[in-house]
């Protein structure tokens, strides 16, 4: 038990009992409470490590180290293809009235050995741009859910038909329903 030495020279016969108290109720249970405090001690200072190192290592994968770690490789900016306007006439639904598509794609692709490859294929793209915008309907256009599946249906298109090369995705210049 730690207690100063004022209240010790206070208490002389309390500072016995409690040292013998101590000292016996330990020696019945089997440890002492010099063996508990030193447990203690080494669970605090093996968390104490644990943190440090925990805290270190954070420090150095988010980027503390930056100036000494190797440089990170520089981000590429992305490489645009355009292709040409597409126009087609929709498929009708029965109605009288024709509907048709204007659409202005451009694709992104990783890098300019990219973009070699896909030039001389463009004939095969634009075949596949028509036949299959040919198939939509107005209806199948609607909101932004039909863009997104049009943009994803292309993409998809797109990879198929260059393969073993791949664009990023295709984005769109202008789209108009009439």
């Amino acid at each position: 038990m730690a207690t100063t030495k004022a209240a010790k020279a206070a208490r002389p016969e309390a500072d016995a009992d409690d040292t013998e108290a101590a000292e016996a109720a330990p020696a019945s249970k089997g440890f002492s409470i010099k063996a508990l405090a030193s447990r203690k001690l080494i669970v605090i200072a093996a968390a104490a490590v644990l943190g440090l190192a925990a805290g270190g290592g954070a420090y150095h994968v988010l980027g503390g180290r930056s100036s000494q770690a190797a440089p990170a490789s520089k981000i590429k900016p992305p490489v645009f293809v355009d292709l040409p306007e597409v126009l087609v006439n929709l498929s009708s639904t029965g109605n009288d009235r024709t509907q048709y598509l204007k659409v202005k794609v451009v694709l992104e692709v990783p890098d300019e050995s990219v973009k070699t490859e896909i030039e001389p294929l463009m004939p095969r793209l634009m075949d596949t741009f028509q036949t299959y915008l040919r198939e939509l309907r107005a209806t199948d256009l609607d909101g932004s859910a039909g863009l997104y599946r049009l943009k994803e249906e292309l993409t998809r298109r797109v990879n198929a038909a260059i393969a073993p090369e791949r664009i990023n995705a295709v984005l769109f210049k202008e789209i108009v329903v009439q």
